[in-house]
């Protein structure tokens, strides 16, 4: 019971820190104000509204008794009660008193008179009605071939002191919600700030120098995060540039690897050594091209449809099929970009013969397909291939040309901008290969 009432307290509160926040301010203000209203109508305005609607109707009871007794002149009654006690009535021949109430249950006015009227006279013998004149009450007694009709000011029955007590109350409410949600925006845009930072630092965007801000927890936090993406950015041009040092300085043994194989007399023996040594420069070279743009090339803003569709017309193949959402624009790093889909389908065209490319776009993110019609790859392998210079034997032809750094290039193109690669089968029964880029 607890488990599936927590559960829905949950779906129902607000997900964003600034609105949950709000409502921890504004919550307590709203109660507070509401029982202060309830407490102030019960014990002040209602109660008060009743002692003035029960004495008007004491005096129009007075004037009535009074008016009926032969001891007194009437027209000096009806003008003494004018005068002193601010009735102004008339009396109005009309045999037949028969008038329908217009049931106002959530006026305290209307309650409170007719309970009042209900107890000095015959339900049958009084009518009244607040909504005809603005600032009077219509109240019509029954008495004998006629009726006495009450024009009594409203102020008589209830005080004005309920408005400004609602505008006391509404406004200070309004005002603190008000200075609350000031506050609280100052406070929520570091947090904003500081994950929209870590997104774009996710994607491999370029991040300008990061200013933390905001209460002492959070820009403690910024610190941590700056420091990590400068550690980790720091890593990573170590890496590459240690790896693009140590790819750049076999070359020279390798040329001189060449060199030597020339003057071997055994040419079987030669042949073999020399695609040995074609296949590590291919892997340098393959290498050497992805850390060197990978490092130097910053993002920007371009139509990725035009992109494919570029890519797909200079492989001039009547066998690729394409289905390209039109003007699709995407921020990343183009060459990159270029270079992933490169890779994929050069792959569907030397293990396949029809490729089908596909390009969507769902919600916030972007989807694109490339799939073949080739032997696959055992589900097993998925995720092997994804590893610099892995290579199948099995399931898909072995090649000389290959170095095993296609799809491994892919996915590193793919994660640095925030994405994701998966591998599956696809429905000619080959590899397909479905991509998601955030946008």
């Amino acid at each position: 019971m607890f488990y599936g009432l927590s559960k829905f307290l949950k779906n129902i509160l607000p997900k964003s820190l600034f609105y949950r926040a709000l409502l921890i301010v504004a919550v307590p203000v709203l109660v507070l104000q509401l029982v202060i209203t309830i407490v102030f109508f019960d014990s002040l305005w209602i109660k008060t509204t009743k002692g003035m609607t029960r004495a008007l109707v004491n005096e129009i009871s007075t004037f009535l008794e009074v008016y009926n007794n032969e001891n007194y002149n009437k027209e000096e009654v009806a003008n003494l009660f004018s005068l002193y006690q601010d009735l102004n009535f008339e009396f109005v021949e009309d045999k037949n008193f028969n008038y329908d109430f217009n049931e106002r249950w959530f006026s305290p006015i209307d309650r409170t008179l007719r309970r009042e009227l209900k107890s000095r006279f015959n339900e049958n013998n009084f009518w009244f009605d607040t909504t005809n004149y603005k600032e009077l009450i219509d109240v019509r007694i029954k008495y004998e071939n006629g009726y006495f009709k009450f024009l009594v000011p409203k102020d008589r029955v209830t005080t004005e002191s309920a408005r400004i007590f609602a505008l006391w109350i509404t406004v200070p409410a309004l005002i603190m919600i008000l200075i609350s949600l000031i506050f609280l925006k100052n406070q929520t845009r570091p947090i904003t700030n500081l994950a929209r930072a870590a997104e774009k630092f996710g994607k491999g965007e370029e991040i300008d120098e990061f200013k933390p801000s905001g209460a002492s927890e959070i820009r403690q936090a910024g610190y941590e995060f700056d420091k990590m993406r400068k550690r980790i950015i720091r890593h990573l041009n170590q890496r590459s540039e240690m790896l693009s040092g140590i790819s750049h300085d076999l070359r020279t043994p390798l040329t001189r690897m060449k060199l030597q194989i020339a003057f071997i007399k055994d040419k079987e023996l030669s042949e073999k050594l020399g695609e040995d040594i074609n296949e590590m420069e291919k892997m340098l070279n393959e290498y050497l091209q992805f850390t060197k743009s990978s490092f130097q090339e910053k993002d920007e803003t371009f139509n990725l449809t035009e992109l494919i569709d570029n890519i797909i017309k200079k492989y001039d193949n009547q066998n690729i099929s394409m289905k390209l959402m039109p003007r699709t624009y995407y921020n990343g790093r183009k060459n990159l970009i270029k270079r992933c889909v490169n890779n994929l389908i050069d792959n569907a065209i030397k293990y396949g013969t029809k490729v089908n490319i596909e390009l969507n776009k769902n919600n916030d993110n972007l989807f694109i397909k490339v799939e073949d019609d080739g032997p696959g790859i055992p589900e097993k392998e998925f995720d092997n291939v994804f590893k610099p210079f892995y290579k199948i034997s099995k399931g898909r032809a072995d090649s000389k040309s290959s170095v095993g750094l296609g799809l491994s290039i892919a996915s590193d193109i793919i994660r640095s901008h925030g994405g994701n690669i998966r591998l599956e089968k696809s429905p000619m029964n080959g590899l397909g290969v479905k991509i998601f880029l955030p946008v």
